[in-house]
Order: structure tokens, then sequence, then C-alpha cells
């Protein structure tokens, strides 16, 4: 008979037991549950399930809670050895495939499955997709990711072959296009995530890659614009079209997607505040365009304006309301649109924004890092940590705390000197 291990929620050890000598209360998920016995002996007990889906209890004793909980692990390793492979037993490329499709696609964003299904497809699927789902093991997760970390991604995925003019592996110039030690955190992350799935259907006894330790490896620093960069930038983009697009990310930390998403009807130029409730993203595999909730429910807040912000508003709505004369302009509401009314194309932003720091003499930064700017803008100026976590939109402040650090850091620099100050025994007058 096939039989499968199912895990089971421990049970509560005996009334009046003594917490020195009880075992853990929770095991993981599949290694059943240990527990002591009235009459003093432990007792292990764990659930199989077998291929018609009746589930059958086990039980072992021992006089100590090791001898009872080697005894337990023992029945468990026989019945996973012994288990013959059931036909319903899926590849691991099956099994993804039906978790994007089932699963995923009711808990995720659509940028964010958008994702998933690119690594999948291009990562996970070729170097594991052959195996059965229930013979995964920890060291094939390891060796997978070793060789993410070794292999040129060019080479074996043929990037450089598919250009007109092939210039670096194609024609046997490695250009070592590794990937990140990010990416190999988040390929870790998405694989875990779909057989934690799997464990809580009772298709897998225990999570696999949920074994194999990760290194995110050194964080790379932020860094933001200076007081005198960000003033540079706010004059050269002045007569741009993104004026007011910068200016909101520079004062207000506003995320681009949150930007290309504002509508007029959440603006209120006479209160001085606006409120984001939507963001633009921009889902590639023919989808394109679409307007979604915030990243998470904090970020969806009500920002106070400050009079230059309402300026340059005032006047990018006039603009956009001498544009819409005489043509055929979409009604979409969003504050900042293409010269024809349509939603803005993010990466558009991106390459414009690159565009304009090349005019401005100034260094290469993301867009994104305009968010990181205000934050330590903010930072520098004393604002409280809180604050920049409520006008930031962050879950939790120790997101805010451990991503500025590094301004922190220099904040309470400036704090011991001006304490040394204070105590100096001949401080000038």
């Amino acid at each position: 008979m096939t039989t499968t291990l199912v895990g089971t929620p421990d049970e509560e050890p005996p009334t009046g037991q003594n917490s020195k000598t009880r075992g853990p209360r929770r095991r993981a998920n599949g290694e059943g549950t240990l527990y002591q016995r009235a009459d003093g002996r432990w007792e292990g007990a764990a659930y199989i399930r077998d291929a018609t889906g009746q589930t059958t209890r086990v039980r072992v004793y021992g006089k100590t809670r090791r001898e009872a909980a080697d005894k337990l692990t023992k029945k468990i390793n026989d019945h996973r050895q012994n288990a013959p492979r059931t036909a319903q037993d899926p590849s691991v490329a099956d099994y993804l495939t039906h978790w994007l499709e089932h699963v995923a696609v009711h808990t995720v964003r659509p940028s964010t499955l958008a994702r998933y299904r690119t690594c999948v497809r291009l990562y996970l699927i070729p170097a594991l997709g052959a195996k059965k789902l229930t013979r995964l093991t920890a060291k094939d997760v390891r060796l997978w990711l070793d060789q993410l970390r070794a292999t040129c991604r060019c080479c074996v995925q043929g990037i450089d072959a598919e250009r007109n003019r092939p210039r670096c592996c194609a024609l046997g110039h490695c250009c070592r296009q590794y990937l990140s030690p990010l990416t190999i955190v988040y390929l870790h992350a998405l694989l875990r995530s779909a057989l934690q799935h799997a464990v809580r259907e009772d298709d897998l006894p225990r999570n696999v890659a949920r074994n194999v330790q990760v290194s995110a490896g050194r964080r790379q620093r932020i860094e933001p614009l200076t007081a005198a960069e960000a003033r540079h930038l706010l004059e050269a983009a002045r007569d741009s079209r993104l004026h007011a697009l910068i200016m909101l990310a520079l004062r207000t930390g506003m995320r681009r997607g949150e930007l290309l998403g504002l509508r007029w009807r959440d603006v209120d130029l006479t209160g001085g505040t606006l409120t984001i409730r939507q963001t633009l993203q921009y889902i590639p595999g023919g989808t394109g365009l679409v307007l979604a909730p915030t990243k998470t429910v904090n970020s969806e807040r009500r920002i106070a304006l400050p009079s230059s912000c309402i300026d340059a508003l005032t006047e990018h709505r006039e603009r956009q309301e001498r544009e819409a004369i005489g043509a055929a302009w979409p009604d979409t509401g969003l504050v900042f649109t293409t010269r024809h009314g349509g939603m803005i194309n993010p990466a558009n932003v991106s390459r414009d924004f690159k565009a304009l720091l090349q005019r401005a003499g100034l260094r290469t930064i993301r867009f994104h890092d305009l968010r990181h700017s205000c934050a330590s803008l903010l930072l520098d100026q004393g604002v409280d940590l809180v604050v920049i976590k409520e006008l930031l939109g962050h879950a939790h402040i120790s997101i805010t705390a451990d991503t500025y650090a590094h301004v922190r850091l220099r904040l309470q620099r400036d704090a011991i000197e001006r304490m040394g100050d204070a105590l100096d025994d001949n401080p000038e007058p």
C-alpha cells in the first residue's frame, strides 16, 4: 500500500507536567509529535496517509524523549523509503506550472506574478523541472543554487546569439554575466514558497528548500542625492514635462508607480494634500499597463504637500488642459499622462530621467533613488523616523531604520560630537 506522511499539530502535554522536563512543544511539519505520558514514558505519534487518502496514526514509546524521538524518526524514514512512486507524482515543472496558475495568481500582485513566471521559466524549470516533486532533495536545491552562481546567464540563455551582431558569449568571449546574490536569494525564496504550499496540501512531507541556507551577501549601499545635487536637478527639470513628477518624487518620496497612478480627484490643491490609492504597473506578456492597488495596505496613505509641489502641480494641470484642447483626449483622470493623454510606461519615465541627468551633468542614479534621497535629506534635517516611515508608506519602522542606517550613523556621530563640545573643559565662548 502506498503511504504518504502527513504532518500534524503537536498535542498539549499532560496537565501539570514540569516544563523543565518536557520537550519542545512544536516540531517541524512532517516530523510528528512527542509528549510525555502520565506514567512517565514518552510517546511519539505521526499520521501516514495512503494513496486512497485514508490516514492512520502510528505510535512509538520510549523511556526518554530521545529514545521516543529516534524510534519515531526511524518509523517515518522507513515509510518514506518503502513508499512506491504513485502515478500522480508530478514533476517539479508540472507542479510549478500548477502553482503559478492556480495558487500564486490569487495571492500576489500581477507584476509579482509576471516576475514569478519569468523566474520559473528561465531558472527553475531548466534545472529542476524534470525531477519528481517527491524526490526533490535539499542537495538538489543546493547544487542548483551553486550552478546559478557559477553560470554566465548570457551563455546559457543564448542572449548574445540573438543579437544581430554578437559580441561576447556567442563569439567565445564570455561576458561573465552572473546573477547577483539578491537574485539568488529571490529565486530560493520563490522555490521555498511554492514547496511550502505543497506541504500545506499534504503533497510533500517537508519543504526541502527550507533546509538550504542562502546568504544575501552585503547589501548595496544607497548613494542618494545631496542637497546641492537635488537643487541642481530640480532646476534642470524646470522646463521639462517631468518637472512636477520629479518634484513630487524628491519632496514626498512617492514610488514611481504611485506617481503614475495618481488621479486628479485624489489631489487637493486647495488643502495641500494628496491621497495615494493605486499604482500603475507594466505587466509583460501582452497585458501591458494596468492600474492596481498599492503595494501594501500601509502604502495607501495621505500626504501633505509643500507649497513648491502645489505650484508645480498647478502649472502641470494648466499645461495638461492646453494639450487636451481640440484633441481626442482620453478621460483617464490621471495626473501624469503622455502628450496624447494616455498612461505613461514606467520604463519611459526611467529612460527620460536618465537623459535628464546626463544633460544636467549629474551622476547616473535610478528614478527610485529620488525616494531614497527624500528620506536621507529629511533625516539630515532631523525629522523623526516615525514621520519618515509614514511619509514613505513603510509597513514597519524597522524597514525605514534598516534602509537608512548609514544616515542615522552620521546623525549619531554629529550628536556625539556635540556632546563632546558640551563636556569640553575649555568650551569656546
